[in-house]
């Protein structure tokens, strides 16, 4: 048992194979081991903490690709960030600990353009301005 914080990561690790994702201001650290299938997010589970589709879709995209959703467990614990930037995170994580857990579905990865990094960050706010771009009203009178 590992204790990282208030989360508590269960089992040894020795045929844990790891993964960093990040999207936006999220972080996500993935665990990737033989099992059975099981998703934990947080210490919850993965439907509780991932309410949409289109979040749980993104987040089982690796494991549907490479076949892997019923041979492997995955434990993450992610933070930063809103759902949608942290489920991204956890895809990327997911995607980069199967790498390192099977060298072989690399290619179907890649192919899918999961091993990707998604790079677009929030534009800073400048002065002057009320947001990165967006100027005051201006008026005439």
């Amino acid at each position: 048992m590992i204790k990282r914080g208030t989360y508590v990561i269960e089992g040894k690790g020795k045929n844990d194979k790891l993964g960093t994702g990040r999207r936006k201001t999220s972080v996500a650290r993935v665990r990737v081991r033989p099992g059975s299938g099981k998703i934990s997010v947080n210490n919850r589970e993965f439907e509780e903490f991932f309410r949409t589709a289109q979040q749980r879709n993104a987040v089982l995209a690796p494991l549907l690709a490479t076949e892997k959703r019923d041979v492997v467990d995955v434990v993450i614990l992610v933070h930063g960030g809103g759902t949608t930037g942290q489920a991204d995170a956890c895809k990327l994580g997911i995607a980069r600990a199967l790498k390192e857990f099977d060298p072989e579905v690399e290619p179907k990865l890649r192919e899918k353009s999961l091993l990707t990094r998604d790079a677009r960050e929030v534009e800073r706010k400048k002065y002057g301005f009320r947001k990165a771009r967006r100027g005051t009203q201006f008026s005439k009178r």
